[in-house]
């Protein structure tokens, strides 16, 4: 068979799909042999790569607005504000002009048109719907990677939620961690984790001034409430098409731990809280990763593993994943092994390092008739090597592709249009404020013994039995009415504890 023929016929598809592009071969476009991905593999999760400028935020916005009008949720971590473009129609005149020719090159009837879309930024950084996450619900192990402690102190931080959940100290935001990780080393508190293998000193000192440097980033801003519902990204319009949540990040971007670290609590909320569903027609939800190799910088063997598993299981609650990065190299093996779908944009060859990944990355792609190395240095702009999965499971062929023109606007929306947007959405009242509800910081506080004005010097000593000494805080803490409470069943004190997923994550009864 022919290569032309043989790709065509790989992704000659019964079901419904996405539209890529149009085969590349022997420096022609043939817009003949369509590239389409299956809706119903997109849960079998992908990568978008290539480097600086080749195409790969127009790559996500095609795939973002086709999805929607399929009736597919999308999000979208939008990184430099281009993105928010999803949002309005595409534009008319030069631009316009360019997208059609890019149409008539492709087999593509191109006309202006927007998406349902919701933008959100971190705890208000930015444009859009606050997001927030109480620090209980972060958990410890996305919390260690954040604050870039060691093995040993990431375990300290368990020890330390681990108490705070058994005592019903809630962690909503830093001033909360905080104060427990004080009072676990004040002279009232440290018999409290004897038995479990107690706090050191150096160790909360660590933790506390990881926590400083934190917050002097301003991402206390994120931790607090009202926390916000994964589930509302699985929201679709009125007309029935998906809803395209973008993330807005401009604001934080020289902040790189806290929104990949962010991205990753996302997905383990939706793993926590979504039923099993396995393969379905088409996903719930397509998660775009952007930046993904962010994730990966310094992480432990422990935190790979718990990565690898989320998006291992993530698949059968019917949630698609697609990490974006510069190189595959960047994703760990077991990670790369979970993504049956690649858009591979182009790769520079610049240095001997580069030389090397891109070698590495040929020997990933299954065998094809393409000089893979040639090719992939020369891919113009908008332009990748693709294969997906088939719908039965089978790897498509590779096909150099020349991909479609998205309709929606290629380029950010006004500033006052998106600030609009934001404020007409539904959602704006119920996550604007930010709430300041009793947690542990107010309870353990409260239980401190409070200075006393000095008393007025009595006429005659007084008399009678000596005063009872002020209660320990420990003291003061147990007999509070939040403990009594607890102490009324050994039941209920037990089940305060919080069961949490593979992240340490936990996603409490909304």
């Amino acid at each position: 068979m022919e290569p032309l023929s043989e790709i065509a016929a790989g992704y000659a598809f019964s079901g419904p799909a996405l539209e890529l592009g149009a085969v590349l071969w022997d420096g022609a476009c043939h817009p003949e042999v369509p590239v389409r991905v299956p809706l119903s593999v997109l849960n079998r999760h992908g990568l978008v790569a290539g480097a600086t400028g080749t195409g790969k935020t127009k790559t996500l916005q095609l795939m973002a607005e086709q999805l929607s009008a399929h009736g597919v949720p999308v999000f979208l971590a939008d990184m430099k504000g281009d993105l928010s473009g999803v949002s309005a129609p595409g534009a008319e005149g030069a631009d316009g002009e360019k997208a059609r020719q890019r149409a008539a090159e492709v087999g593509q009837e191109w006309a202006p048109a927007a998406c349902p879309a919701e933008f959100y930024a971190l705890g208000g950084l930015g444009a859009g719907i606050p997001l927030r996450a109480t620090v209980t619900d972060f958990g410890p192990v996305l919390l260690a990677k954040v604050l870039g402690l060691n093995r040993t102190q990431e375990q300290s931080l368990g020890l330390i939620f681990h108490y705070a959940d058994a005592k019903g100290l809630e962690l909503v935001d830093l001033k909360d961690l905080r104060a427990v990780v004080a009072f676990l080393t004040s002279d009232e508190g440290r018999p409290e984790l004897r038995d479990i293998g107690g706090l050191s000193t150096q160790t909360a000192g660590v933790i506390l001034r990881s926590l400083t440097a934190f917050e002097q980033e301003g991402a206390g801003a994120f931790f607090g409430e009202p926390e916000f519902d994964s589930a509302g990204l699985l929201r679709t319009a009125a007309d029935g098409r998906g809803m395209v949540s973008v993330l807005e990040l401009p604001a934080v971007q020289d902040r790189p731990r806290l929104f990949s670290t962010f991205l990753m609590w996302l997905l383990a909320d939706l793993f926590h809280g979504l039923p099993e569903v396995g393969d379905l027609d088409k996903p719930k939800l397509v998660f775009f990763f952007d930046e993904a190799h962010l994730l990966f910088d310094g992480a432990s063997k422990e935190f790979l593993e718990s990565v690898t598993q989320t998006v291992r299981l993530i698949r059968s609650k019917g949630v698609g994943v697609f990490f974006v990065t510069q190189s595959p190299k960047d994703v760990p093996g077991d990670v790369l092994g979970q993504l049956g779908n690649r858009v591979q944009h182009a790769l520079r060859a610049f240095t001997p390092d580069d030389a090397k990944a891109l070698k590495a990355t040929v020997r990933t792609f299954p065998v094809s008739p393409y000089d893979l190395e040639e090719v992939l240095t020369g891919l113009g702009t908008g332009e990748a090597v693709v294969t997906v999965l088939g719908e039965q499971g089978a790897p498509t062929p590779v096909a150099a592709t020349r991909l479609r023109a998205p309709c929606s606007l290629m380029g950010p929306v006004d500033a006052t249009a998106l600030a609009g947007a934001v404020r007409m959405s539904p959602l704006y009242e119920r996550y604007a404020q930010p709430v300041d509800r009793e947690s542990a910081y107010e309870k353990l506080t409260a239980a401190q013994p409070q200075p006393q004005a000095p008393a007025p010097a009595p006429e005659r000593p007084a008399e009678g039995p000596a005063q009872r000494a002020e209660p320990s805080v420990l003291e003061q803490v147990v007999g509070s009415g939040m403990f009594k409470s607890l102490a009324r069943s050994i039941g209920t004190q037990l089940g305060r504890e919080i069961t949490r997923s593979v992240f340490g994550t936990t996603r409490r009864r909304r």
